[in-house]
């Protein structure tokens, strides 16, 4: 996975009419960074993000979040983002690609728990084999 993902995201944007980040910052060097987003579009749902090599991760989570990790929820893979969408909030334009309001719900740092054998296993790997266990230092989830 490398940066060359952000090109469905940004095929899907007239960054003209959009507010949305078109993408170009380079990852820190710190902690990797998570985000959730409550999107207000054609339905409501939220946008669960984690940052891996150089670009958030995404997916849609029509019921939101839950504060108890026992709970399951489905978690619908979208566009890899930008960086920069991790502190997006505002208004997408009607008819344009997602069409709504966007809020920041939580963000934070988090820690990559997958492991195959007792060894941690990349991110990246991870998510090409459809398996992931992350735990999130977030303000509202912890």
């Amino acid at each position: 996975m490398t940066r060359d993902s952000l090109k469905d995201y940004q095929e899907k944007r007239d960054f003209k009419r959009t507010p949305e980040p078109a993408g170009g910052r380079e990852p820190g060097s710190q902690a990797p960074i998570f985000v959730i987003q409550k999107h207000a579009a054609r339905h409501l749902h939220y946008d669960f993000r984690l940052e891996v090599d150089g670009v958030l991760k995404s997916w849609a989570i029509p019921k939101g979040p839950s504060t108890d990790p026992r709970d399951k929820r489905l978690a619908v893979p979208t566009e890899d983002h930008p960086l920069e969408y991790a502190g997006f909030e505002g208004v997408i334009p009607e008819g344009e690609y997602g069409g709504g309001t966007v809020l920041v719900w939580d963000t934070g740092t988090y820690r990559n728990l997958t492991e195959k054998k007792g060894a941690t296993i990349p991110m990246g790997q991870g998510l090409a084999h459809g398996h992931v266990k992350v735990w999130l230092e977030g303000h509202r989830l912890k």
